[in-house]
């Protein structure tokens, strides 16, 4: 018998493995997913309309009212107040869609790693929400501009600086919707707490006053980053300090959502 037909000279086959795959795998399949849904594009449809009606009203209104100048960014990062739950809306939907399909059981099984699915649709809806909301904020700029008359100033690095907190701003309310809807799995569950948290609750605690409820609203996702995007004016502390507020809102909510997660069935 030849010794190259003996056991120990036939060469060794490894079995090839398939590409791809892993965490840079998940976050692909998630991009792919968020634009084959209808409501991505929806939503920023719907937040370039909000951005151009506000901020012409608000340019408007600091004209009419012959307000002292201020820097025209103050137009688009006041709309966040409404533009935002665009991003909610969008976030939201790239989790709460698949529990009502029962599509998030073929995430999960080619996905075994559960928090690497949550974590891919919050760094992909961040990324978008991002980009969405300097693009926003561009576009506010541009649509005020006009109707201030006179009573704005346009400083490109503060505008800048303008743009870039309300990207951040949008990318972390993102974040802390991908968290709250793993968390709640529901639609209106998730868009009924993140209205109460962000909207209803710093109104209701600004309309009843007093100095306890008032501090407790400064510490509030959405009244933090309203500081934090407006540079600090009229805050009880630093703009950066507004930011790490929001910040420890989104870790909170993406924990949370991590937890439930990892011990409830899909």
């Amino acid at each position: 018998m030849s010794a190259a037909l003996t056991p120990s000279a036939t060469p060794a086959h490894t079995p090839s493995r398939p590409g791809g795959g892993g965490f840079g795998g998940a976050v692909a399949a998630e991009w792919t997913k968020l634009w084959s849904l209808r409501a991505p594009y929806v939503c920023l449809l719907a937040g370039a309309a909000v951005t151009t009606v506000f901020t012409f009203y608000y340019g408007s209104i600091a004209r009419i009212g012959d307000q002292p100048l201020q820097p025209v960014g103050n137009a688009p990062v006041s709309s966040v107040v409404l533009v935002q739950f665009a991003v909610v809306v969008l976030a939201m939907t790239t989790v709460t869609s698949e529990y009502a399909t029962g599509s998030v059981r073929t995430s999960l099984l080619w996905v075994p790693v559960r928090h690497h699915v949550q974590l891919a649709k919050s760094l992909v809806t961040a990324a978008v929400s991002c980009v969405a909301g300097v693009l926003w904020g561009a576009l506010g700029v541009a649509v005020a501009w006009r109707p201030f008359g006179g009573h704005a100033t346009f400083e490109t690095a503060q505008v800048l600086s303008h743009l870039l907190a309300m990207g951040l701003y949008c990318a972390l309310i993102a974040v802390l919707t991908v968290g709250t809807a793993f968390a709640l799995r529901h639609a209106a569950a998730t868009l009924a707490v993140l209205a109460f948290l962000v909207a209803a609750l710093p109104g209701m605690l600004t309309g009843l006053g007093g100095p306890v409820l008032l501090t407790v609203n400064d510490y509030l996702p959405q009244t933090a980053g309203g500081y934090f995007l407006h540079g600090g004016d009229g805050a009880p502390y630093p703009a950066p300090a507004g930011l790490l507020i929001v910040l420890a809102w989104t870790a909170a909510a993406h924990f949370t959502g991590r937890a439930v997660l990892g011990r409830r069935d899909a």
